[in-house]
């Protein structure tokens, strides 16, 4: 599917044509020369939709739970995008699509709309392209999208950059109590999930998170609740999906508000410049005599790693005004 223009690919999608918004996500993801225009075209259009992750330990129930929240949303007649970010194949590249079979039973429902995304080798728990994806997304029209993350660890947070509301889901028996303190959840999470709460445990563990809260340095003006559930029965997900609307009636009448928001703005903009500057300098270290030189003579110790740096920024740059793909 081909359109005349950036402007037209991106009228499609507002129109709520899947097949245009299928093909701009990938061009997103690949880094397809045009993606980029057209995803400007949408982006006045963005803002409206109710961005939620969902993150934690591997084997939580991760996926699970994210189905019984899209089985939740639409019987309340919304509409759902759904972000599974899922390990790279070592072989493809590509998302190894575990988490998506568990959301098959919405595969016909028009209204939802499934997507993986693999990490591509990306740390912070998310796919580079997930922002971009999650505009699609929004501008399409779709009330809430959920995103489900690779996993919680100390460098998988990028997930509270993204979204407005961060669900950390824990499960008894794992050290969860160890694991919050290491990986710093008690910042990233908006509120807390005991998953599998009818094993032996989810009452320490529930002990543990609260304890954890009292050890704070200073009592934030949210402070995340826990909500004990079931994700296998459905147990407990209403009450998960009632936190999160008090949450997002938070957000709004919170002094944070406008910062969260600007300080999401920052993290976009950072990491396409970092992305963008990267490969431009990539590119000119690959392909340009100068380039290639200059790691001939770091490796003979002729020139320092840092000045080369510095050297490289200043002769790729200035020839690339045009970064973004």
């Amino acid at each position: 599917m081909r359109f005349a223009s950036p402007q037209d690919a991106a009228a499609a999608i507002l129109a709520g044509n899947v097949r245009a918004a299928a093909r701009l996500m990938r061009m997103l993801d690949d880094r397809i020369d045009g993606a980029t225009a057209t995803l400007r075209a949408l982006y006045p259009h963005t803002g409206r939709a109710k961005v939620i992750g969902i993150t934690g330990n591997p084997g939580s129930g991760k996926s699970t739970l994210t189905a019984r929240l899209i089985g939740h949303y639409r019987k309340l007649g919304m509409r759902v995008g759904v972000l599974a970010v899922d390990p790279s194949s070592p072989f493809s590249g590509g998302a190894i699509l575990g988490d998506r079979i568990r959301m098959m039973e919405f595969a016909n429902d028009p209204n939802v709309f499934i997507r993986s995304l693999a990490t591509r080798g990306a740390l912070g728990g998310l796919s580079r392209s997930t922002n971009d994806i999650v505009h699609v997304l929004d501008a399409m029209g779709h009330d809430v999208v959920l995103i489900e993350t690779v996993g919680v660890g100390q460098d998988e947070i990028d997930i509270v950059r993204t979204a407005d509301t961060t669900v950390v889901v824990l499960v008894p028996g794992l050290g969860d109590d160890i694991q919050a303190i290491k990986a710093g959840i008690l910042e990233i999470a908006d509120i807390f999930v005991v998953n599998k709460a009818d094993l032996d445990g989810a009452d320490r563990t529930v002990g543990d998170l609260r304890g954890l809260q009292t050890l704070m340095a200073e009592m934030p003006d949210w402070l995340p609740p826990i909500v004990r559930t079931v994700a296998a029965r459905n147990e407990g997900v209403a009450d998960l999906s009632a936190e999160i609307e008090r949450h997002g009636v938070f957000l709004t009448t919170s002094p944070t508000r406008d910062r969260r928001a600007q300080n999401r703005a920052a993290f976009a903009i950072g990491g396409l410049v970092r992305e963008s500057v990267g490969q431009s300098v990539n590119t000119w270290l690959r392909d340009t005599a100068a380039g290639r030189q200059l790691v001939v003579d770091v490796t003979a110790r002729r020139v320092d790693p840092y000045l080369a740096a510095q050297t490289a920024l200043t002769q790729a740059v200035p020839h690339n005004p045009q970064l973004l793909p």
